[in-house]
């Protein structure tokens, strides 16, 4: 099987081309490699899919918001299925690039299923976030609950994504399973997530910003369980049968949770970093970060009845795993 994966350069992108390509399939990856976090992260990651896969992994640098430039390069190659992951990432970020977040998370979802629609792929998989839960007060969060206000642009973006994957569903039975990821952490990780920095100021001796004075919980899921889940929804596309799917669609599309199942103290965390790097943390308790939410805690019933998903890693040994790579990659 050949799939097209974009954010192919990305965290969990690159992870996902690496399973496929074990697997047998060909990867055509694509990624604009922009500066969100450093483009020399990126780089290393597409190197080490090309140096150990060669051929079998195709590389093109490309920017899928561009519509014309997206189907000049899709006319060039043959795919059975997508995985769409380029995104504009971080709820932060959006609060001052809000244009970064309709351009790529709103206008290149659309021309991704433009795409998905006019190729009649098999399955297009995207990745959707655990921010369109918002404030929901209810734990944990189930893909049957309410998404109805977002409390960052980012979420907003990505409940709107799942809004026109389901309109493009229903109109041209495209099918189509959405992804809400928890907090997605290990080896290759991203810069800009929480394990990243502070494992980086605990080795630099600064202080750890820890927003709503550390009081925080998070649904810490490690990066092979997240890969696993996503390959095996990859190769179970939603039947288009008139039945109710998970997240309600009578249309083929799915939506799922996809998470370790457990809301672990923030402060755990960083016990464990501390465990792992020899080093005492410095803590800067902050207020609580605008659009940023308490506690994330993922009700996983939903894929693990249809696609028998278990998370098999948890933050005692995915953490330290982190660690070890994290010297590793820094020479430390």
């Amino acid at each position: 099987m050949a799939v097209l994966v974009t954010g192919a350069a990305g965290f969990i992108g690159a992870a996902t081309s690496r399973a496929l390509l074990e697997r047998g399939d060909e990867v055509v990856g694509v990624d604009n490699l922009n500066d969100y976090y450093c483009p020399s992260l990126k780089q290393a990651r597409l190197n080490n899919l090309q140096r150990q896969f060669g051929n079998r992994f195709r590389f093109e640098r490309l920017d899928f918001a561009d519509a014309a430039a997206l189907k000049v390069f899709a006319d060039s190659v043959q795919f059975d299925c997508i995985v769409h992951l380029g995104a504009q990432a971080g709820v932060r970020y959006s609060l001052d690039h809000p244009e970064a977040y309709v351009r790529s998370n709103l206008v290149g979802h659309c021309n991704m299923l433009e795409l998905a629609r006019h190729r009649r792929v098999r399955h297009m998989v995207y990745a959707s976030s655990s921010s369109v839960y918002g404030g929901n007060k209810s734990l944990p969060f189930r893909v049957e609950d309410r998404v109805d206000h977002p409390l960052s642009l980012y979420a907003a973006t990505k409940k709107a994504d799942e809004l026109m994957s389901e309109s493009y569903a229903n109109l041209y039975r495209v099918p189509l399973t959405g992804l809400r990821f928890f907090t997605v952490y290990g080896p290759w990780g991203r810069p800009d997530m929480a394990m990243w920095i502070f494992t980086r100021a605990i080795y630099a001796g600064e202080p750890i910003p820890l927003f709503n004075g550390g009081e925080m919980r998070r649904d810490f899921t490690y990066i092979d369980d997240v890969v696993r889940g996503l390959v095996s929804c990859l190769d179970s596309a939603p039947i288009d049968d008139g039945e109710v799917k998970a997240g309600g669609s009578t249309g083929p599309h799915a939506l799922y949770n996809i998470g370790n199942s457990r809301s672990e103290d923030l402060m755990r965390v960083v016990e464990l970093l501390e465990q792992e790097t020899g080093k005492k943390a410095l803590l800067d308790p902050q207020p609580m970060q605008i659009g940023d939410v308490p506690e994330t805690f993922a009700d996983i019933s939903a894929i693990e009845h249809d696609h028998g998903f278990r998370p098999a890693t948890s933050i005692d040994e995915g953490v330290p795993r982190f660690v070890k790579w994290y010297r590793e990659y820094h020479a430390l």
